[in-house]
């Protein structure tokens, strides 16, 4: 994938490459003549200046006849030729010419200036300034020529920056379709295969492991995805072993559990003699937390053969109320123990589902009721039919479930924060057996919020199941507000 990259950003770094030394040179092109047109232009202002010195000093010879402003005359005449060099260091062709001609010129006026007597006459004077006068018109033919040649420098300039505009537009153009194709390229190529881990890793967030991990693409990415494969088997193993071990433990606390609840319910009908009170209630305790046990039992090995999809649903005929009736008969001690009320309204709806399912939905929902009801307080039972649907209600008066709970209620093995600080602990798995169950009936459950002042769980499934199993399909969850 990087290879691939860097063959399609390779044109792009070339393009930018060459526009970059283009412009550079444009730079230093430009850079080089504004100096040169300011150097110029000074030098010209220094000639003017140096041949006024020059002819004044020599005016003033031919009147005073000084011999120390014969070595004035000649410092001058330095000074001048040095920048008279100067320029030509700099100037084009013809510029070169006219400052040749100057020197020409410069060395007759100092030949005439330094040989020649002063007292010659007015004729020489006159020479002398003719000469003076065609030596300042030289200096300004040199300096038109020299705006000339920085002009013209201008316009080249000009050219070449149209022309390297040109290509640059050329360049980006030609690199549009490059540009635009690699962009496809990266979307279908990369965010394709991308969109594919994503889904793997939501999957494997979720703990579904069922689906293999198959990423098309770069190889950096299909090696991503191999070691995402990898993971989920290993997961997968995990999962299964965890469940292994959920049945196992089970299988082998029910038949002790059995005994137990026999030898409890042998007690409580006096086969070993009559029980005072205080042992009735002992008696009771023990069947209460019997019952309990066998409760978590029952929804570790439902929720493990759920897990492994190793059951499904077996759906009978039979009627709501005697079910409702039984499962409060089987929590009734652990209701008197609470203190709990309750209010039912159920009606007499035939139901055709898995009633060892049910009956466990209830069981669960009506537990969780109690453990956080307070002491006094109400729980609300109540089952109607609407059309083809039955509406499940399950409510209690306890501090309801936190927001940030929520999300992971159904969780298996997950307690909330209220449940951490209860006196009574679970394995986490009850309300996610619910949704197990109620899922495979093809119903939802509702977390539905300002009816009651707890937690209240609404559950809607159809009145008729089929008999197949329905395990595969997706939990519905959903938080409603009443």
């Amino acid at each position: 994938m990087l290879v691939g990259l860097a063959f399609m950003a390779g044109p792009l770094l070339v393009a930018i490459l060459t526009a970059v030394l283009q412009i550079r040179d444009l730079g230093d092109t430009g850079q080089k003549i504004v100096l040169q047109g300011v150097t110029g232009a000074r030098a010209s202002q220094a000639l003017f200046g140096q041949i006024a010195s020059l002819e004044r000093t020599a005016r003033l010879y031919g009147v005073l006849n000084d011999p120390k402003l014969i070595e004035v005359y000649r410092a001058q005449d330095e000074r001048l030729n040095a920048s008279r060099a100067q320029l030509l260091g700099q100037a084009g062709p013809a510029a070169r010419q006219t400052l040749e001609q100057l020197g020409a010129l410069q060395s007759q006026i100092a030949a005439l200036v330094l040989t020649v007597p002063a007292s010659t006459g007015s004729a020489a004077a006159a020479d002398v300034s003719t000469r003076f006068t065609q030596l300042t018109a030289l200096v300004e033919r040199v300096a038109q020529q020299s705006n000339a040649q920085v002009d013209q420098e201008v316009a080249q300039l000009q050219e070449r920056t149209q022309k390297a505009r040109k290509t640059l537009i050329i360049e980006a153009l030609a690199l549009l379709p490059l540009a635009i194709i690699a962009v496809v390229v990266l979307t279908i190529g990369v965010g394709r295969p991308l969109r594919q881990l994503d889904r793997a890793i939501s999957e494997l967030g979720e703990g579904t492991f069922t689906n293999p991990i198959a990423v098309s693409g770069p190889h950096d990415l299909e090696r991503l995805g191999g070691q995402l494969e990898w993971l989920r088997n290993r997961l997968l193993e995990l999962a299964h072993e965890r469940n292994r071990f959920l049945r196992h433990m089970s299988h082998e606390l029910k038949t002790p559990l059995a005994n137990i609840r026999e030898g409890t319910e042998l007690l409580m009908d006096g086969a070993v003699g009559e029980l005072d009170s205080n042992q009735r209630e002992v008696a009771a305790i023990l069947r209460e937390n019997g019952i309990k046990l066998q409760r978590m039992i029952e929804n570790l090995l439902s929720f493990s053969a759920w897990q492994t999809s190793s059951v499904g649903l077996e759906a009978t005929e039979f009627r709501l109320r005697p079910l409702v009736k039984q499962v409060l008969e089987n929590q009734q001690l652990t209701l008197l123990s609470q203190r709990v009320r309750l209010d039912v309204h159920v009606e007499d709806v035939t139901l055709v589902a898995d009633r060892g399912k049910i009956r466990l939905i209830l069981e669960n929902l009506l537990s969780n009721a109690v453990k956080y009801s307070p002491k006094g307080g109400t729980i609300h039972l109540m089952a109607r039919a609407s059309a083809l649907q039955l509406i499940l209600d399950v409510a209690d008066a306890g501090p309801g479930i936190p927001v940030e709970d929520r999300e992971h209620i159904f969780d298996a093995f997950y307690t909330g924060r209220a449940a951490r600080s209860t006196a009574v602990k679970g394995t986490g798995i009850g309300l996610s057996v619910v949704l197990e169950f109620v899922s495979a009936h093809g119903g939802t459950i509702q977390i539905v919020d300002g009816q009651f002042p707890g937690a209240h769980f609404r559950i809607t499934m159809p009145i008729r199941a089929s008999g197949q199993d329905l395990a595969a399909t997706a939990p519905k969850v959903r938080a409603h507000a009443a």
